[in-house]
């Protein structure tokens, strides 16, 4: 697949984890969750989703293999990106508000998909 059809397929599929990733965080939050370990909760739905889509449609071709170096890379990644939003996040509830949280989740997941597609393209599903 050439660079703009996984660009595209990669927004799609990270629309529907955004929407799976969003959506639990906030519920979970509500009323049984502290934010940050919603986030965690609700990333984790959300990888689950993207790397079994993403490595299949995305990026994925006749020799790749979901398990293995790229689910390593993979959870290397996404424990990262989860550790660094999972604290911003917890801070933003403590200073300033659930809500403020609430909205910059949104915003904090935009970044992440960008340095995620990058990173997904180039190390994650690659071939070695």
């Amino acid at each position: 697949m050439n660079l703009s059809r996984q660009l595209v397929a990669y927004a799609v599929i990270g629309g529907l984890q955004w929407l799976l990733d969003c959506s639990l965080t906030m519920a979970l939050s509500h009323s049984l969750l502290p934010v940050a370990q919603a986030n965690i909760a609700g990333r984790l739905a959300g990888a689950a989703l993207g790397f079994w889509l993403n490595g299949r449609y995305t990026f994925g071709n006749a020799g790749n293999r979901l398990g293995g170096r790229p689910l390593a890379r993979f959870a290397l990644v996404w424990l990262t990106l989860t550790l660094i939003g999972s604290l911003l996040l917890g801070a933003l509830e403590q200073h300033y508000s659930l809500t403020t949280a609430w909205l910059a989740k949104p915003l904090l997941e935009a970044g992440f998909a960008t340095i995620g597609f990058v990173l997904s393209r180039y190390w994650i599903y690659r071939r070695d």
